[in-house]
């Protein structure tokens, strides 16, 4: 556990939220367009699924957060 306050947590977090930001107008400029004409069901598991790929890398970003190291 550390005992000194480190950048990495804030820092980390805004960079979290930016990437969030990024990815979702990415997300609403290129790929909404092709897919508003499908039938709901058609896109749910479209939106499913783009909602959880953000999430595969985020274990490892925490952990550098907190210690600074990405393993």
């Amino acid at each position: 556990m550390r005992t000194q306050p480190t950048l990495r947590i804030p820092f980390g977090v805004l960079a979290l939220l930016g990437a969030l930001l990024i990815y979702g107008g990415l997300i609403a400029r290129y790929l909404a367009p092709l897919i508003a004409h499908w039938p709901a069901l058609g896109q749910l598991p479209i939106y499913i699924m783009l909602g959880v790929v953000w999430l595969l890398p985020l274990k490892r970003f925490l952990i550098w957060m907190e210690t600074g190291r990405w393993r």
